[in-house]
């Protein structure tokens, strides 16, 4: 495991997260949902590690504590079953924001580094960067509960940019006090019972309350508009 990595915890890597995390303002919480008891969690491990190295990458605060909080969150440990149950994650490695109405259901290591870093910056000012129009929509139609499933794999370079764009409609959603939408980007490699289930050929592929709408990357205007056609009234 740690050679395999072992390209992600460079020098280098540790300049640029630096570099790209400069601008965090306020404190943000992550939680990760491992299990170290599971032989078969392959990407665990590194995922906890290469977090924690982002957290040391990251601004400090006036008690020089990091403004990311890293929560790991192991399924081994008995006493913390109810935080799984409570952010409803059933599969490991999986990395949560906002209470779970953000993630990653698999390792966001490769290319989804760069959507982890920019939601990551994002959530600490408070600005999902979304269009004028798109929140205006957000905070007057999107009253149904949505769950926008993103499958991607580690060597997409155009996944990022539709896992951001999920993403931060549910964090915008929650900014105006919809937390209705859930964004779940999917690693197909790590789960592809998943990526079997939306007959995914190519990624991102974007499902949106289980139905396949978007192969690619969509206009954001597209984006919204679909959400609010499939928004469901019940979870």
């Amino acid at each position: 495991m740690e050679g395999e990595f072992a390209e992600l915890f460079t020098d280098e890597i540790r300049q640029a997260l630096i570099d790209a995390l400069k601008d965090m303002k306020s404190t943000v919480q992550v939680h990760l949902f491992i299990d170290s008891k599971d032989p078969h969690c392959h990407y665990c491990e590194v995922t906890e590690k290469f977090l924690n190295f982002v957290k040391d990458a990251s601004p400090k605060d006036n008690a020089g504590k990091s403004l990311l909080q890293v929560m790991v969150v192991d399924r081994a440990n008995p006493d913390q079953a109810k935080t799984f149950e409570e952010f409803e994650v059933t599969r490991v490695p999986t990395v949560a924001f906002l209470g779970g109405k953000l993630r990653w259901t698999g390792a966001p290591l490769g290319e989804e580094i760069r959507a982890l870093i920019e939601t990551i910056v994002r959530l600490s000012q408070g600005e999902s960067g979304l269009s004028k129009e798109t929140v205006n929509a957000i905070k007057e139609k999107l009253n149904g509960f949505t769950r926008i499933t993103t499958v991607v794999t580690p060597s997409c370079p155009y996944c990022p940019y539709a896992a951001l764009l999920a993403h931060m409609v549910a964090f915008e959603a929650c900014k105006v006090g919809k937390c209705n939408v859930i964004s779940e980007v999917v690693e197909a490699y790590e789960n592809q019972d998943i990526a079997e289930k939306y007959q995914v050929m190519s990624v991102p592929t974007i499902a949106i309350n289980d139905s396949v709408e978007f192969i690619g990357v969509p206009y954001e205007e597209n984006f919204i508009n679909t959400i609010l056609e499939k928004q469901s009234e019940k979870q």
